[in-house]
């Protein structure tokens, strides 16, 4: 645990906010998110991914190396292969309904599939 200075009232943490926002720019480009709603289902092969997207293959990667960084997915090398994960498929999913109670407050009742809502029906963390 590290330990951080204490911020004055009124006063951004700067550091903070770029973590934050980061995180959230990895769930806010819709092939991301399907991305993750894949992933739930369990873990796939970057051609498992182009396939059930119908996107290229480097924007698939390119999507994988975003969600990588930001430590939302796993990868582990299998031979010749790399299959993807959900790295915190349980606390996604806590971030995916706290949007999705916020998006019915204002209005919009969506809600993004149930695989990715309810980990544990699928897969353990």
């Amino acid at each position: 645990m590290t330990v951080k200075a204490a911020v004055a009232v009124g006063e951004l943490d700067e550091a903070a906010t770029a973590v934050y926002a980061h995180l959230f720019q990895a769930m806010a480009d819709p092939s991301r998110l399907a991305v993750l709603q894949h992933l739930a289902y369990g873990p796939h092969r970057v051609c498992d991914l182009v396939e059930h997207l119908d996107i290229s293959q480097s924007t698939v990667s390119k999507h994988l190396k975003f969600l990588l960084e930001c430590e939302l997915v796993r990868l582990r090398p299998q031979g010749r292969s790399s299959w993807y994960s959900l790295a915190h498929p349980v606390l996604l999913a806590d971030v995916i309904n706290a949007a999705g109670a916020l998006l019915q407050a204002t209005g919009k009742d969506e809600q993004l599939c149930e695989h990715l809502r309810a980990p544990n029906a699928v897969q353990k963390e």
